[in-house]
């Protein structure tokens, strides 16, 4: 998996990016097709000092998006990791279903052939 980390408008510690990527790193465990990951960091507002963290995660056929506003970076990135984890999981239950439908179409076309082999 890539993980991207882009910081706009400002140069992000080492810190922050580590925290970012290690994050990220733990989407693994969920699902193992994610092909790519970027983390965009960046300031909604200089005077208030509110950080955004948007992750985009591209897995086949997709692309999971979340977006956070906090105080904090740190906090950011984990309610958008809360995001995306959410929409992995549902992601995974479609792709499951949708590969059990077609095993079954291929099975039950199986079990026409051989039945019609019979008579």
């Amino acid at each position: 998996m890539e993980i991207h980390v882009t910081a706009r408008k400002f140069r992000a510690r080492k810190e922050v990016r580590d925290d970012a990527i290690a994050s990220v790193k733990k989407l693994g465990k969920y699902y193992d097709g994610i092909l790519r990951t970027d983390v965009i960091l960046s300031y909604e507002r200089s005077s208030q000092s509110v950080k955004v963290v948007e992750i985009n995660l591209h897995v086949h056929g997709a692309v999971l998006a979340a977006k956070e506003r906090s105080e904090e970076f740190a906090k950011s990135i984990d309610l958008a990791l809360g995001k995306i984890e959410r929409q992995l999981e549902k992601y995974k239950t479609k792709i499951h279903l949708k590969n059990r439908k077609t095993l079954r179409k291929v099975k039950e076309g199986a079990a026409e052939e051989v039945s019609g082999e019979n008579e």
